[in-house]
């Protein structure tokens, strides 16, 4: 009798977990002045990815003298990303929420966009002197694409916020036009958009030494 063969084990997740849950009586048109309501958080998120840079070159010395990540340097850093994610699902990156984003680092669990990233014990100190600027390359490539300048040159001073010209940019604009036009948002399009945020963020946290294992090539968990 033939021997089956087993199911192949589905890949765990990243543990840089990034989720979004669509709202489903979405404003038709409030998504064209989201941009301006955003000018607020913009304003803050500018000085705290300011901060994110200090406290990770911080990092980078004390995971390469001590194999350890700081437990504040990370939680804060991890709220960056988690406001930025916030804002970026309200404004830019899916347009997937009309409830306004709160100006917190704190996780929300009751906001519809959330970002966890599990702290590690221990780090590879000689991975943390390549893994951000080399090892990382081809990510940035493909995130430039996703939310870089592609058409418009990037100048934000905010990363992880899509840019004019970017695919996101792009894949939003059509769902903005579908809700105009239609009151719905394409569901293909919202799962295939949060997918690619959720790559962009696994990059960032990965080349800001917050993982050692090395970001997946794909758009799921």
């Amino acid at each position: 009798m033939p021997r089956e063969l087993p199911y192949p084990a589905a890949s765990p997740p990243y543990p840089v977990q990034l989720d979004g849950e669509l709202d489903q009586d979405l404003s038709r048109w409030k998504w064209l002045v989201k941009w301006f309501l955003a000018i607020p958080h913009l304003i803050v998120l500018a000085f705290l990815w300011l901060g994110f840079v200090l406290t990770s070159i911080a990092a980078l010395v004390m995971v390469v003298a001590t194999g350890r990540y700081p437990r504040p340097l990370f939680d804060f850093n991890v709220g960056v990303m988690r406001w930025t994610w916030r804002v970026g699902f309200y404004a830019f990156n899916a347009i997937g929420t009309d409830r306004y984003p709160p100006f917190s680092l704190a996780e929300r669990p009751d906001y519809p966009a959330r970002l966890r990233v599990e702290y590690p014990e221990r780090l590879n100190r000689g991975l943390a002197l390549v893994k951000w600027w080399l090892l990382a390359i081809p990510h940035y490539v493909l995130v430039a694409v996703f939310i870089g300048g592609v058409l418009v040159p990037d100048v934000s001073p905010i990363p992880l916020l899509a840019s004019p010209g970017s695919l996101i940019s792009i894949l939003t604009l059509f769902a903005g036009v579908a809700l105009l036009f239609t009151t719905r948002y394409p569901a293909g399009v919202f799962s295939f958009v949060v997918g690619l945020n959720r790559w962009a963020f696994r990059t960032v946290a990965y080349a800001a030494l917050m993982r050692d294992e090395y970001p997946p090539f794909r758009l799921e968990r």
